[in-house]
């Protein structure tokens, strides 16, 4: 399983954002639900590493959250609520988000798991696809959450929805590496299935 630990960079500075974060994050299919465990903090469980992907760049967008992902068994049956969950997972999760607080990272995402190597690559691969995520206008995401990874023939919709030129979309998606970032995901997601599969 994936364990997420979501904390706040500034919460004193930006306010209370864990109720959007959820907000967020509510289209992610996951085992444990996402949801506040402590002050400013958000944890959840899935049981797919693309999901875990998912979630860590809706948490990077953003710029205002660590994002720990632990690779590892959480102990089951799973609670009703993740504060009570217990396992490897939630603890390799904590020692990513605690090493996060700790380091002067610009993308800040970090993986722990029981294959440190493996564990170091997925999270590198996941910082370039972070920054990908951060580095993006407010006028590229109006395009960007439009539209749908792998279906054709959307530019023109989403132009016409806009009030925007079939070209201005092109630009936009080109501009903000959407093709590039979705191409990516899988190999973030391979690198986190592999932590678990090599034992």
């Amino acid at each position: 399983m994936f364990t997420l630990t979501i904390n706040q960079t500034d919460s004193r500075r930006d306010g209370d954002r864990v109720p959007q974060l959820l907000k967020d994050l509510r289209h992610i299919p996951a085992r444990l639900d996402f949801d506040r465990s402590v002050e400013d903090e958000v944890q959840g469980i899935v049981d797919c590493p693309g999901q875990a992907v998912e979630a860590a760049l809706v948490a990077l967008r953003s710029g205002q959250w660590y994002v720990g992902i632990g690779v590892g068994p959480v102990n089951e049956p799973l609670p009703n609520q993740i504060k009570d969950a217990s396992g490897h997972g939630l603890i390799y999760a904590r020692r990513a988000v605690d090493r996060l607080r700790n380091s002067k990272e610009r993308v800040p995402v970090a993986v722990e798991g029981p294959l440190a190597d493996i564990a170091h690559d997925a999270e590198a691969v996941l910082r370039l696809l972070g920054h990908i995520v951060r580095d993006r206008s407010g006028a590229e995401w109006r395009v960007l959450d439009l539209l749908t990874p792998g279906v054709r023939g959307q530019q023109k919709a989403v132009a016409q929805e806009l009030g925007i030129t079939t070209q201005a979309v092109s630009k936009a998606v080109a501009r903000a590496q959407w093709n590039e970032e979705h191409a990516a995901r899988p190999a973030a997601a391979r690198l986190l299935a592999l932590i678990l599969e090599v034992r």
